[in-house]
């Protein structure tokens, strides 16, 4: 297993991308979120890569156009669907044994995955998706408001704050009168998304970050009963706690082998082996 750097061409432009090598005949395609490069923050998706490629699955990262060493312009989520295609394909070229490939996305990864229909993907593993209007306000939904302080009110530390008054109460009052604001209605985005996830006719797995406003604000919007939605108690927008991201790591393995195929069980000596060959230079790409 080896980490291998390379480009591939969308339309006229050459974008940068990066191989964890896997024998596996299910790959993870990894699409990063916002403007962020495909190693992730903090080289999470680099670190994340390397282990899901030491379990037996090949994974397959990319910068779309404009972004990082990818050349031609940013044009957005919301128009990113010829690039992950294009590096669907690549992915295919460069692994011909894969069978199946999961596409995997954080925050408006996720609403891109959404929006394209799987963009071809065989299964999607969609975490935090991003619904807010350019126009609307990131701050967390009246429902994320009301059980934090429904949280605060249980811990005694909390309530001996309010009755001692060492707690701001205009800031308080804000806050109630935003808690007790109606659910907000579906975004034109959200919308779209789900008509778009409609067509998408693969398993779907949702991962939602309890401590997130992008997670909590999708939670409102979307279908409560879901059952395809899984929920990481205390975990920030990027998985950045161990707990967190062992959590992310396990879940998306789970939806490697649940959907398609159980990869051999790598042995502790092996994976540190092949973790150490890949994380041999200092600088992840």
């Amino acid at each position: 297993m080896k980490r291998l750097h390379l480009s591939f061409e969308c339309r006229e432009d050459r974008c940068a991308a990066t191989l964890d090598s896997a024998p596996g005949t299910t790959g993870l395609l990894m699409v990063s979120g916002g403007n962020e490069i495909r190693a992730g923050a903090f080289n999470g998706q680099s670190r994340l890569a390397a282990e899901i490629a030491a379990a037996g699955f090949p994974v397959f990262r990319f910068d779309r156009r404009g972004i990082g060493d990818s050349e031609g312009t940013n044009r957005g989520f919301r128009k990113s669907t010829k690039d992950i295609a294009a590096a669907l394909l690549a992915f295919r070229a460069i692994a011909p044994q894969l069978q199946r490939v999961v596409g995997f996305g954080n925050c408006d990864a996720a609403s891109a995955l959404m929006l394209g229909a799987g963009a071809e993907c065989d299964a999607l593993v969609l975490s935090n998706p991003w619904t807010i209007e350019d126009t609307e306000s990131d701050a967390p939904p009246p429902a994320a408001i009301r059980s934090r302080y429904a949280e605060k009110l249980k811990d005694p530390r909390e309530v001996a704050r309010l009755v001692s008054g060492r707690v701001d109460l205009k800031k308080l009052a804000g806050g109630m009168v935003r808690a007790m604001k109606p659910k907000s209605a579906p975004s034109s985005l959200a919308e779209d998304m789900r008509a778009g996830l409609d067509a998408f006719t693969g398993p779907v797995r949702f991962l939602l970050a309890e401590d997130d406003r992008t997670a909590q604000v999708f939670a409102e919007r979307w279908d409560a009963q879901d059952t395809r939605i899984a929920r990481c108690p205390g975990a920030d927008h990027a998985y950045s706690s161990a707990e967190a991201r062992g959590w992310l790591r396990d879940r998306l393995l789970e939806a490697l082998r649940r959907y398609f195929e159980i990869a051999p069980p790598a042995d502790e000596a092996s994976v540190k082996e092949v973790l150490t060959a890949i994380f041999a230079p200092p600088t992840y790409h």
